[in-house]
């Protein structure tokens, strides 16, 4: 890229000493020398001659020769895809494949969406393995001596949700991590068949057990299918997707979970009137738990029918397969080398950046990169901490405390289910068109408000009014969740993070969610029997409102921003974003509630126009 673009901030904006030394820094380095921009187009600037050249070097080398021509084209419009209409070295047919790449997104080949369907349905696993629990949790306590009735209340509560909880602590303290290396030596689909193979071992597995404890193990092990299989799906959808399309396939991964959670209540009320069999106590409960490993079957039948990551392939020396992937994956071969040559350079200059470097550290040290983190952190933490996974996993309970029947107590949670899903559907085009930060800003509130509606609920004497306004209020909130904070922490943390730290980022930011759903899941029964249902869901409308001001504070917005913008949104000091954004709050409150006539505030970032020292003077919020 060239090197005269400099990515810097003014340096009388900043006041803070984190601020001043980061300004230092950037007012010396330019474009060339920044790792995330230099990843950004590593083909930007190349004179065509030399491009061509390059790119015909490249084929013979990688032993594709016979196809020269066509890597000479897919390069130069790799090097700016929008600009492949003055490209006289194409022909008309040419251009036209390209045409339609925009003005016909959706017409891709039918092993794209064959691949499609097995993210999805890998995503809908992953949600039946969550949500089964829910109704077994009414049948298997009495079995196993863990009553939470009597005077031993208060432990089978802790062992209630230490049982629930074990697939998440796993996946928090190990099974995220491991799935790094298991995708370096067995792959996209290698980690995909394992991991699946896993869910359904021990999903059957957990069906043979006859303790509490034995469950606890079934279930921990469970974790070793749910985390490797959460990190590496929307990494292989992404690695595989045209870009025209890659944003809406990647949020797939939250649309079918929620579907998986939906569909695990289906199998939750088909097998709860099983009767026991001779010598079998808790066949329907049973049945529950393992009817989940079965979707893993066909994942593991098709799997292996689907191409590999080219990505994968090409960083494993295999150009030749990776083409022939991308020949699958593609409509015509022209836009197959223009993908397979940009992930080349790609790696090249990947491999030339993290020489020498400790990206875990880099992640905390560098204070663009810990800004990132923070916020992931924030989304991720909330995901959490905002109630939802008290929901799913405990709607059951949670109902028949209400007065529902169980029965009735597993269809009311599978409205709870379909309405997850339904309304996951409104984030695929609400996500890129309002923000993830507004959808976030004006969803926390509303969820607070509507678990305060749940739980105060229980105050209405026992009875219809009660059971209507419980259902009512979980539903309202669910609502709110699905189309905000459901699809936006996954999709703001493969974003946030610059290129060359985002895997191990993305890394971070997948054990920090799986290590607080264990946190929520273990301690709800607990805090259930301790709190009441009104001080439980009290205390989750608490947390609710935290995450309102923790997002206003913390979390920039990363909608739509380039790389060189989010450099700039996240290289502003963490102080001065949360000064100004308190600043703000009143001013969008007179504006877009009260509907006054107020004036703009200044810009906080240089995409949106210059920061000065005239906007943020001493006495008002400081300097910027």
């Amino acid at each position: 890229m060239s090197s005269e673009k400099p990515i810097r901030r003014k340096a009388d904006s900043i006041s803070d000493e984190d601020g001043k030394e980061e300004v230092k820094h950037l007012d010396r380095v330019n474009v060339a020398s920044n790792p995330n921009a230099r990843l950004a187009n590593p083909l930007e600037g190349i004179p065509h001659e030399q491009l061509m050249a390059d790119a015909a070097a490249f084929a013979k080398h990688q032993g594709l020769g016979h196809l020269t021509e066509v890597f000479k084209k897919g390069a130069l419009v790799a090097q700016d895809p929008l600009a492949f209409e003055s490209l006289t070295y194409l022909s008309e047919e040419d251009k036209e494949v390209l045409r339609r790449e925009v003005t016909h997104k959706w017409r891709q080949p039918i092993q794209l969406y064959y691949l499609v369907i097995l993210c999805s349905m890998a995503a809908a696993v992953q949600g039946m393995d969550e949500a089964v629990i829910n109704g077994a949790n009414l049948f298997f306590q009495d079995q196993f001596g863990i009553s939470l009735t009597g005077p031993n209340a208060s432990q089978h509560q802790w062992l209630l949700g230490l049982v629930n909880s074990a697939p998440y602590l796993c996946c928090g303290l190990i099974g995220s991590w491991v799935s790094a290396p298991m995708n370096r030596y067995f792959g996209r689909r290698g980690t995909i068949f394992i991991s699946a193979f896993v869910s359904f071992v021990t999903c059957v597995w957990q069906g043979l057990t006859n303790t509490w404890w034995h469950l606890f193990i079934a279930r921990f092990f469970l974790g070793f299918g749910i985390g490797p299989k959460s990190a590496t799906v929307p990494v292989y959808a992404a690695e595989c997707a045209p870009p025209t399309i890659r944003g809406a396939l990647v949020m797939m991964w939250q649309m079918w979970t929620a579907f998986g959670i939906m569909f695990g209540y289906v199998c939750d009320l088909a097998f709860y009137s099983v009767p026991d069999k001779p010598h079998v106590t808790g066949l329907n409960w049973r049945l529950m738990l393992g009817s989940a490993g079965v979707p893993a079957l066909f994942i593991m039948a098709q799997v292996f029918l689907c191409p590999e990551s080219p990505r994968w392939l090409m960083g494993k020396g295999r150009y030749d397969k990776a083409y022939e992937s991308l020949l699958r994956l593609r409509n015509s071969p022209l836009q197959a080398a223009r993908d397979l040559y940009y992930i080349h350079v790609l790696l090249e200059a990947e491999a030339e950046t993290f020489t020498g470097r400790n990206r875990l550290k880099e992640l905390f040290t560098v204070p663009r990169n810990r800004r990132a983190a923070l916020a992931s952190f924030i989304v991720m933490f909330m995901q959490q901490f905002c109630g939802i996974n008290v929901i799913a996993y405990y709607s059951s309970s949670i109902f028949t405390d209400a007065g529902y029947t169980n029965q009735q107590a597993l269809i009311a949670s599978w409205g709870f289910g379909m309405l997850n899903w339904v309304f996951a559907f409104p984030a695929v085009w609400t996500i890129d068109t309002f923000g993830r930060r507004n959808l976030l800003l004006t969803t926390f509130p509303l969820m607070a408000v509507f678990l305060l509606m749940t739980g105060f609920s229980f105050f209405i004497p026992a009875g219809h009014a009660q059971i209507g306004v419980v259902a009512l209020g979980i539903y309202l909130y669910t609502i709110c969740y699905s189309p905000g904070e459901g699809p936006v922490p996954f999709t703001y943390s493969a974003e946030a993070f610059p290129l060359y730290v985002r895997d191990v980022g993305m890394s971070f930011a997948t054990a920090v969610l799986w290590f607080f759903n264990f946190v929520v899941a273990f301690t709800f029964p607990r805090l259930l029997g301790a709190f009441t249902p009104q001080g439980a869901f009290g205390w989750y409308a608490g947390w609710n409102v935290f995450g309102f001001f923790a997002i206003l504070l913390f979390v920039p917005e990363t909608k739509s921003l380039s790389l060189e913008e989010l450099d700039q949104v996240f290289s502003v000091p963490t102080r001065v974003h949360a000064a100004y954004q308190m600043r703000a709050l009143p001013h969008n409150i007179k504006r877009h509630i009260f509907r006054m006539d107020v004036p703009d505030l200044p810009p906080l970032y240089e995409h949106e126009g210059a920061i000065g020292e005239k906007h943020y003077a001493p006495g008002g919020m400081g300097h910027a």
